[in-house]
């Protein structure tokens, strides 16, 4: 039995971590949840994250929740996958600064553009600031490429990736060249190839 126990629904917040497991190389096992079904909200569930969400990583008798927590902790935990930038390095505040653009940044800004409000909040109100200004600077970023940290590829690719290629599936977030691009390298790589085909294995076994 793997230490790794991933609790997945497919396809889902979680589909993040299954990419970022597949990227680290290391054993797992995956409880699947059919959300359709309420498993998340059953008490099995509700005893390994009281929000009733996936993804929930457990590590031994470490419970993680919140996919940009997950790849932080694992890319920090196994070290020899290089997904991180090491504590004490100068760059790991920049690495830090994206892991955590995604889910306070990219996702708010984009599922606000997607289901409006009666009346548009105050710029000073979001975390985020403003549409315009979130995709143009996720598009500088990336632009630089390969990747957000340069030539190494980490967990703030895992999920700022993420986001992008959701992002643009679901034609809610703009196709900019910088994006496709961007989307176009994480789709040749292996860990990512993995993770999408198991993703679309089990939600044929889901549905």
């Amino acid at each position: 039995m793997a230490n790794l126990t991933l609790y997945h629904a497919s396809p889902s917040r979680s589909s993040i971590v299954l990419w970022m497991l597949e990227e680290l190389g290391q054993p797992y096992d995956l409880k699947l949840l059919r959300l359709s079904e309420g498993d998340n909200l059953k008490p099995d569930y509700l005893a390994i994250n009281p929000m009733g969400k996936v993804p929930a990583l457990k590590h031994g008798d470490t419970v993680i929740t919140e996919a940009a927590a997950i790849c932080t902790y694992l890319a920090d935990e196994f070290p020899d996958a290089k997904l991180a930038i090491p504590i004490g390095t100068p760059r790991r505040g920049v690495y830090l600064k994206w892991l955590f653009f995604g889910p306070s940044c990219i996702e708010p800004a984009v599922i606000d553009r997607a289901a409006p409000r009666k009346e548009a909040a105050r710029r000073g109100m979001l975390g985020y600031g403003d549409f315009d200004t979130v995709m143009n600077v996720v598009a500088q970023a990336v632009a630089k490429g390969p990747w957000l940290m340069g030539e190494q590829f980490t967990a703030a690719d895992v999920i700022v990736g993420a986001n992008i290629r959701w992002g643009m599936m679901f034609k809610m977030l703009p196709e900019r060249k910088e994006f496709l691009d961007y989307a176009t390298r994480i789709a040749a790589r292996p860990a990512a190839q993995r993770a999408q085909a198991k993703d679309k294995e089990l939600g044929a076994k889901a549905a």
